[in-house]
């Protein structure tokens, strides 16, 4: 799908991934929506993008905020061309340890909130005959790994579950795709559901290698273009095919 004047969502849109992803669609001409709860800064982003860009207050966990986002991006630009369906939260606990209203909270976030999302645009682009959606994944679902097993089950069931959208909504011109990031610098690991002290130690002896989030938007940008299923920047030993 060509970018330029098209119209993309972009959730967790106030730092990281979703920042760079926003600021990168902009630049190659499309009309942004900027969804994140942290409002200053989704107003100060779309003031400094420019484009007409749209800023607006949602959290993803609510369907109703996610509705009225929705109504608010097709009442402004007539259309929803894309969705990159961003929002996401890291928990680092043991099998024993894993806290079930957390886990509970994390899946809400990682999972059925990008379902929500994807029901909230998947009329509009059927009505059009055509869209793409890029559900951003983690590499950490390529391998297994200690302390990992709540964050990595939640981000697993959206890889399905984007898989089966992919083939249930080919037809009506809509794209699905999975992204699958390495370890990334972003605010990913200072907000954590639990486990914010291994999370942090991870942080700092990844530092040297974690790629920066616009390498990450590229890709995700790539994917809107190619239309592929997926894409990584895991590298091999890691269970990717990313050789960069």
């Amino acid at each position: 799908m060509e970018i330029k004047d098209a119209v993309v969502i972009v959730t967790g849109a106030s730092s990281g991934i979703g920042e760079a992803t926003a600021r990168a669609a902009a630049l190659s001409g499309a009309r942004v929506v900027l969804l994140a709860r942290r409002k200053d800064r989704i107003e100060a982003l779309a003031r400094e993008i420019g484009n007409e860009a749209l800023a607006v207050v949602c959290d993803v966990t609510h369907p109703e905020q996610v509705k009225q986002a929705v109504q608010a991006a097709a009442q402004k630009y007539g259309r929803i061309d894309i969705l990159v369906n961003n929002a996401g939260q890291g928990l680092h606990a043991t099998i024993e340890e894993i806290g079930i209203e957390d886990f509970k909270d994390v899946l809400d976030l990682n999972c059925v909130a990008p379902l929500v999302m994807m029901q909230a645009v998947i009329p509009h682009m059927r009505s059009q005959g055509a869209g793409s959606i890029v559900n951003v994944s983690s590499g950490a679902t390529l391998a297994t790994y200690p302390g990992s097993a709540a964050y990595t089950s939640s981000k697993a069931a959206l890889n399905m579950l984007s898989s089966v959208a992919r083939l249930e909504l080919a037809d009506a011109g809509i794209a699905v795709s999975i992204m699958h990031p390495f370890i990334t610098a972003t605010e990913f690991y200072g907000a954590v559901r639990s486990g914010l002290e291994s999370a942090k130690t991870q942080e700092i002896q990844t530092a040297s290698f974690a790629h920066p989030p616009e390498r990450v938007a590229d890709m995700i940008l790539e994917l809107v273009r190619s239309g592929n299923a997926q894409a990584d920047l895991v590298p091999k030993d890691y269970g990717g095919s990313f050789e960069g």
